[in-house]
This record gives C-alpha cells, structure tokens and sequence, in this order.
C-alpha cells in the first residue's frame, strides 16, 4: 500500500516543486495518508486547500483505499 501511494505522490511532486515546494510521505494507517509539505508549501496559507484539494483528490483517485489526507508537521 506505501508503495502504491508513494507512486500517486511522485506524480504530485512536480507540480509542488515548480512553486519551490514539495511534499513527504509520513504514513498510512485506516485509509488516513499523513504526509509533510516542504519548502514553499510548509509555511503557505494556501497548503490546508493543497492538501485537500490537491494531494487528497489525486490520491484517492490512484489509490482508492485512501480515505483521508492529513498534513503534519
């Protein structure tokens, strides 16, 4: 399964990267991604709709037992 969603995530990576951020996987337990925005995006206001509207669309779509997406710190 962490094989699967770390796959989905160098997908989104790019994409991070070209505004000077990036994101990390942390974990997955009961359908709940956690990962760790990087660089630009760590301190962004705009990371909460990021990780939700971004990251957490995109993963459920390649990896349909995600469930949720948590940013942590």
């Amino acid at each position: 399964m962490k094989e699967k969603i770390q796959k989905a995530l160098d997908k989104i990576k790019p994409m991070l990267q070209a505004d000077g951020g990036d994101v990390e996987f942390v974990d997955y337990k009961d359908g709940v991604v956690k990962v760790r925005l990087q660089g630009a995006c760590a301190g962004c206001p705009m990371s909460q709709m990021t990780v939700k509207n971004g990251i957490e669309k995109m993963l459920k779509q390649e990896v349909p037992e995600v469930k949720s997406v948590e940013s942590v710190n």
